[in-house]
């Protein structure tokens, strides 16, 4: 009577706390019998993946008495469906070791699986095993073979599978098309998507991204234009070209006109505000947004952070933690707010985020290390900041510029071109931030000529010396007492220079009383920025170092009329 019961109530449509209760009595009365009927019901019922209930199907999948191959399809197909592909392919290899017959659902979700973490040996075992199990004519099992060699670009091999298939769907098709727009071949994707019979929108999306990643927003928009139909992902591949291409009015245009929005359109707006410097526009916009999820707070964090507004990022993530709103900040929250500490100079809250980070089992990525390395070496704790960087799995490009712009900033010169000879050795090619941490390692130092060829070099790597390269070189030749060297390294320069560069030349003036140079530095700070009084205060010491004291006075006196206010440059003290 219970089993008939219990095996009733399994048949319906029941919520994930309802079928724990039933799996109560199931286990009590040793019915194992309805554990399999009780698990396939979980994995069709949920739709949402959380952690919780992955334990739970873990658990009665690995305590079943007669493992059920179909129940064990699903759990791979539930995984793989979910986004968790690591997980879906364990599963699949764990059916194979206990003997159990794949389904097609079993087989296409392994493939899609080892296609998303680029897993080839395992992609390629599994393709075998189509073979071994007599799926080679299931048009879905096909497909997903199809998809695995479009997603590992052996664009050959998923040629000959799409040749080969007795029957194709516009999946199929798309699959292929897919494939070709990745590996960047648009004229042979062109060409498939002329040929599909019959093109849905993914299709039509399919060449609109392919043609916007390129540039070619024309053809794109286009394309967009002859859509028969076009959902959100079609607006959203528009907007993301012209954010690409920096046509930020174009891209807003698109925005506006959107029927319907989701957070893609919010967050990709915000980034390309981010990235051409409009940091006003992209919190006006994230302002608007009703529903603000953590990637849009993720967005517009980075957005302050990488804008130099590092306070402002700071305290959009307290907003973010406050009981109102209570969204958990991720990796990539974390790595921004540490690297606005860093900016700062706030070594006690990098110091709160490690702390919270161990609270909530936030584990230390690569990406979150650079940013403590970063932090920690700002703020003169070298030695942690290189234990970590030691400590990393992989040493890439941003780590060693960091460690290296660390040891730049603490004054170890010789460590600092250590690492970057390290580097070198490793065939990691230097970029414009590399150069600026080890120009500043020369620069604390006193190396003149070593810095003269180091910012020398920097054209033999292909780059082009940025504003900031040529203010620590006016630093550094201004500090050795060329001035005039400095002065005509400014006049040289392919930019124009900003208020760093001028603002070095004038601090060296007033360490060597050089009146001439420090009243020209000086006239151009004014002009660039005339709200800082701080340099009228450099300049008024020059002039009392000799002795024309009436226009040292006069410049004191326009200072305590305005208040005081910094030149720009670095403080790694802390502040509140």
């Amino acid at each position: 009577m219970l089993v008939q019961k219990l095996t009733f109530l399994l048949n319906n449509s029941l919520t994930i706390d309802q079928l724990k209760q039933i799996h109560t009595p199931i286990i009590t009365n040793g019915l194992s019998q309805l554990e399999t009927l009780l698990a396939r019901q979980i994995l069709l019922s949920t739709t949402r993946y959380s952690r919780h209930i992955a334990q739970y199907i873990h658990r009665i999948l690995h305590h079943l008495q007669n493992p059920d191959a179909s129940l064990w399809s699903f759990g791979v197909r539930f995984f793989s469906f979910h986004g968790q592909f690591n997980t879906a392919f364990s599963l699949y290899i764990q059916m194979q070791r206990l003997g159990l017959f794949p389904s097609s659902f079993a087989l296409s979700s392994s493939l899609k699986a080892c296609a998303r973490i680029v897993h080839g040996v395992g992609g390629f075992s599994v393709h075998a095993q189509v073979f071994k199990y007599g799926f080679c004519g299931s048009i879905y099992v096909q497909t997903a073979v199809l998809d695995f060699y479009s997603k590992m670009g052996d664009m050959r091999t998923a040629r000959k599978v799409f040749d080969e298939m007795p029957e194709r769907n516009v999946v199929s098709w798309n699959s292929v098309l897919s494939g070709y727009l990745k590996s960047g071949n648009l004229e042979e994707a062109q060409r498939v998507f002329d040929e599909i019979p019959t093109k849905d929108v993914v299709s039509w999306n399919s060449m609109v991204s392919g043609y916007a990643r390129i540039g070619n927003m024309d053809q794109a928009i286009c394309l967009f234009e002859r859509m028969p139909e076009r959902n959100l992902a079609s607006w959203n591949a528009v907007i993301s070209g012209y954010v690409s291409c920096g046509s930020m009015e174009l891209a807003r245009s698109i925005f506006d006109a959107m029927p319907v929005r989701n957070n893609v359109s919010w967050i990709t707006m915000i980034s390309g505000y981010s990235k051409c410097g409009d940091v006003v526009s992209a919190r006006l916009l994230f302002d608007q947004l009703n529903d603000k999820e953590l990637l849009a707070f993720n967005a517009m964090i980075a957005c302050y952070e990488q804008n130099s507004q590092p306070r402002e990022a700071v305290e959009l993530f307290n907003q973010m933690l406050e009981p109102d709103t209570n969204i958990q900040p991720d990796e990539m929250t974390l790595t921004s707010v540490i690297s606005s500490c860093s900016q700062l100079g706030y070594l006690e809250f990098g110091l709160w985020i490690e702390s919270y980070m161990k609270k909530h089992g936030i584990q230390l990525d690569d990406h979150l290390a650079n940013a403590f390395i970063d932090l920690y070496a700002k703020c003169g704790n070298i030695d942690k900041a290189y234990e970590l960087f030691r400590g990393l799995r992989k040493k890439d490009l941003v780590a060693y510029s960091a460690m290296i712009s660390g040891f730049g900033v603490n004054g170890k010169a010789v460590d600092a071109i250590k690492l970057f000879e390290e580097m070198v050795d490793a065939d990691i090619y230097p970029n414009l931030v590399t150069y600026k941490g080890l120009l500043t390692a020369y620069n604390h130092a006193g190396l003149v000529e070593e810095g003269y060829k180091c910012f020398d070099s920097m054209k033999d790597q292909g780059l082009l010396p940025s504003a900031d390269h040529y203010a620590i070189m006016v630093d550094l030749l201004g500090r050795a007492g060329r001035l005039e060297e400095a002065h005509e390294l400014i006049k040289s320069m392919p930019m124009q220079p900003h208020a760093g560069v001028w603002g070095a030349l004038l601090l060296a003036c007033r360490i060597h009383n050089n009146v001439d140079l420090g009243e020209i530095a000086a006239r151009n700070c004014f002009k660039l920025q005339p709200e800082k009084t701080g340099y009228s205060s450099l300049l008024a010491n020059i002039y009392a170092s000799v002795e024309r004291w009436d226009d040292a006075g006069r410049l004191r006196n326009v200072v305590e009329e305005k208040g005081l206010s910094k030149i720009p440059g670095c403080s790694w003290t802390e502040s509140s």
